[in-house]
């Protein structure tokens, strides 16, 4: 069973984490999940984290141990992909008061 975890609206946890040509992105940590002793976690960019009015797109990362160190990465399976991804579009779907729309 997993578990869906997302920070307390008081705590943001802010990633600096870097492309494949060396260039440093912020992002913040909105949710995570462990599924099959995997954990992952979906961040935002930094810069878009502040546009309440948008639907803003997050990445999905998953963490390996690499040279004893815990890392995260993409993930390269495509139908680990679209499982994780659906699991976050649930939670985060159900969260959505389209009420105050």
């Amino acid at each position: 069973m997993s578990e869906l975890k997302r920070p307390e609206a008081e705590e943001v946890d802010i990633y600096i984490l870097q492309d494949e040509e060396g260039n440093e992105h912020e992002f913040e940590l909105i949710g995570t999940c462990e599924k099959n002793g995997v954990k992952y976690y979906a961040m935002i960019a930094v810069e878009d984290a502040d546009k309440e009015d948008e639907v803003c797109e997050y990445t999905i990362l998953k963490t390996v141990i690499e040279n004893g160190e815990e890392t995260l990465v993409t993930i390269e399976d495509d139908d680990e992909f679209d499982d994780v991804a659906d699991y976050f579009d649930d939670f985060f779907s159900s969260e959505i008061d389209y009420d105050q729309q």
